[in-house]
């Protein structure tokens, strides 16, 4: 019995050694990252000053230490381009704001080597980061753009006369948690060709300007989005393939979203396409805020967008858990060609794919009459679709409509593209093997159009 006991004490007083051993090396590393305030350097909280310098400069120290934090302090500061590094932590503390300048010559342009539709000319951001490792922008702090001050000049001028508010190219182990972004002069933020990135917590408005996205995840792979509560004039959560790099591997839960564009909406950019994407339990509803209108519907035009229209392959995609208060045409599931190539001159020779797509557990109420669709092209169907226990409630009224005669095969996609649609339900054109299981369509009023209208579908 001594003996056991001997080696019962032995074991615990080993397990108590490597418990020590393990918090010293915590803290060891705790000590190692060090924190740098930025008033340290020189910022100065008082909107009427440039801090730039000082903020660019305690992250520089930072990265040059091996990595730690910046901390923004309580107070507003007011910088223009800011460039993140490597191993930097940027910190907003409670009560901590950043302002964008409104003056454009405080916007530093840069161009980045990866190449994709939008980093062939130099573009302009608050906050830029490219080729970084272990980055992290945290606190209960504010971003603010403030970019209502930068007028739309011309058609595709976002990030080149109107900057964005947070970009990070080709970023490695990235996390964007708890912080408030506010009023970009376009996207919030652009996330392109990311790994491993994590958004958690954030908040976001952003009905400022034209092409108010809240969030746009480009060629990323590996994402994780959680408990992000968002209202955009533009579409809410957004995937993008802006270069032969897909979507690949994202899981987006647990988020509130507004929009008067697309709540949830894969495209418009598909050059490469997106493969393995889990998108559940998402409150969709009207903004409390209806002052400003630049795109879209008061209400949304639709809750769920799924688009390949640029050459791309969509498959392995579920939507599931959604509530919608509120948008036009509610589902919207479009193969088109508008072949747009991702560099100047590409040719676009192939239509893409949708195939593979489950979308269940929807409840919409009070949506318009337009009806939800699911299209392909002649010779290009989309393919094995499922949609289950969804019940869609809109106002009803509708009249015998014809089905559309142009496919608009090259036309920007958008739920409202044909106005109303030959069925109150789904009209399904060009499809294979697309399955409706438990799907109720209830209308306020009487609807002359059937629930469901098939042409070229089996």
């Amino acid at each position: 019995m001594g003996t056991v006991v001997s080696i019962k004490k032995t074991n615990l007083m080993n397990i108590r050694k490597i418990f020590i051993a393990f918090s010293l090396c915590v803290a060891v590393a705790q000590a190692g990252a060090a924190d740098y305030n930025i008033v340290d350097f020189g910022a100065v909280g008082d909107t009427a000053r440039l801090s730039t310098v000082a903020v660019q400069q305690a992250i520089d120290a930072c990265s040059r230490a091996g990595g730690g934090r910046v901390i923004v302090p309580t107070g507003g500061y007011k910088i223009g381009t800011i460039v993140l590094k490597s191993n930097v932590n940027l910190h907003l503390e409670h009560g901590a704001t950043l302002y964008g300048s409104t003056d454009l010559a405080d916007y530093k342009p840069v161009k980045s080597d990866y190449l994709s539709l939008r980093t062939q000319t130099e573009t302009i951001q608050l906050i830029y980061a490219d080729d970084v490792d272990n980055v992290v922008i945290d606190g209960h702090g504010t971003i603010d753009g403030r970019g209502k001050a930068f007028k739309k000049l011309s058609w595709n001028d976002e990030g080149i006369t109107r900057p964005h508010l947070l970009r990070f190219i080709r970023g490695r182990d990235i996390t964007v948690k708890d912080i408030t972004l506010r009023n970009s002069g376009c996207w919030m933020q652009h996330y392109l060709a990311c790994d491993r990135l994590r958004i958690d917590g954030i908040r976001v408005k952003n009905r400022n300007n034209y092409n108010n996205d809240a969030l746009d995840i480009d060629g990323c792979h590996d994402v994780i989005v959680t408990g992000m509560t968002a209202d955009s004039d533009d579409d809410a959560i957004t995937l993008k393939s802006t270069s032969p790099r897909l979507c690949e591997n994202v899981t987006i839960s647990n988020c509130v979203v507004s929009s008067h564009c697309n709540a949830i909406k894969l495209g418009t950019e598909t050059n490469g396409g997106f493969r393995n994407i889990n998108i559940s339990g998402i409150a969709v509803k009207p903004s409390e805020d209806q002052t400003s209108q630049y795109f879209g519907l008061p209400r949304g035009i639709s809750a769920i967008s799924l688009e390949i229209v640029d050459g791309g392959v969509l498959e392995n995609v579920s939507v599931s858990g959604i509530t919608v208060e509120g948008t036009e045409a509610p589902i919207f599931v479009r193969l088109g060609n508008r072949a747009r190539g991702y560099y100047n001159g590409q040719v676009i020779g192939n239509v893409g794919i949708i195939r593979d797509v489950h979308i269940d557990n929807v409840i919409v109420r009070n949506a318009g009459a337009t009806g939800c669709s699911v299209t392909g092209l002649p010779g290009h169907p989309v393919e094995n679709v499922r949609l289950s226990d969804i019940l869609i409630c809109h106002k009803g009224g509708g009249k015998k409509t014809p089905v559309p005669a142009d496919e608009k095969e090259k036309d920007y996609p958008e739920a409202t593209m044909w106005d109303t649609l030959p069925a109150k339900g789904f009209f399904v054109r060009h499809a294979r093997n697309v399955v409706f299981d438990n799907v109720e369509i209830r209308t306020d009023t009487p609807d002359e159009r059937p629930e469901y209208v098939r042409e070229d579908a089996f």
